[in-house]
């Protein structure tokens, strides 16, 4: 999470740049046309400070190290999956993250019962010895 918190004169500054889709107190989300014309002239060989001033962008107010962070995530998106990583959004609802129970094989789906069985018993044994400790201690009081 950013250390840079904008206030309401800066977000409405950044939010009128053509590149920008968004804006928060601490974030901001760009356009993804923005995103790839950026990977494509860094690629070129320009530097994140310049392709951000060129931009429209106040690197004071954003600060650099944000501009270099973002353009070396787009890069790597844009390796792996090309301009389309960069058009479709990833977070959220549609991004690939843990696996659901519904995509796994009826084996992992035992395997991952099996396991799930076995940790819930280990856990009531060691509430009943918690239990018997408890009164004994009990015992000892009075």
């Amino acid at each position: 999470m950013s250390k840079i918190i904008f206030n309401e004169h800066q977000r409405q500054v950044l939010e009128k740049n053509p590149n920008v889709a968004s804006v928060s107190d601490r974030a901001i989300q760009y356009t993804a046309e923005f995103k790839i014309r950026a990977v494509k002239e860094n690629l070129a060989g320009k530097g994140p400070a310049q392709i951000f001033i060129e931009a429209g962008f106040d690197l004071e107010m954003i600060g650099l190290k944000k501009a270099q962070s973002a353009l070396s995530r787009w890069r790597t998106t844009y390796k792996t999956s090309g301009e389309p990583g960069l058009l479709e959004e990833r977070r959220g609802k549609g991004s690939t993250g843990r696996p659901t129970s519904k995509q796994l094989s009826a084996e992992k789906k035992l395997e991952k019962a099996e396991a799930r069985i076995k940790y819930l018993e280990a856990e009531l044994e060691l509430l009943k010895k918690l239990e018997a400790l408890e009164r004994q201690a009990k015992k000892r009081r009075f």
